[in-house]
């Protein structure tokens, strides 16, 4: 049997939005109700673990991004290194 998720909830009393945090990842989300804040949680938990597909190529021109003038040479820039 595996242990449960942990998440934290919690309520700004000066907003009065509600916060939930899942303890694994370190990701937050909120909400104005406590189910909007944990259904918002479940949807940057799975885009922070990788769901999702990659865009096609179609919605990176209409984002104005060329896929063929993407350098992905893996090498990082050196701001990050």
């Amino acid at each position: 049997m595996s242990a449960g998720k942990e998440i934290r909830l919690t309520n700004d009393g000066d907003t009065d939005l509600w916060t939930a945090v899942d303890v694994e990842t370190g990701v937050a989300s909120q909400g104005e109700t406590r189910e909007a804040a944990l259904e918002n949680l479940d949807e940057a938990v799975e885009g922070y673990k990788g769901a999702g597909r990659p865009p096609t190529e179609e919605e990176l021109q209409e984002l104005g991004i060329d896929p063929d003038e993407n350098d992905c040479s893996g090498e990082l820039p050196d701001v990050l290194q």
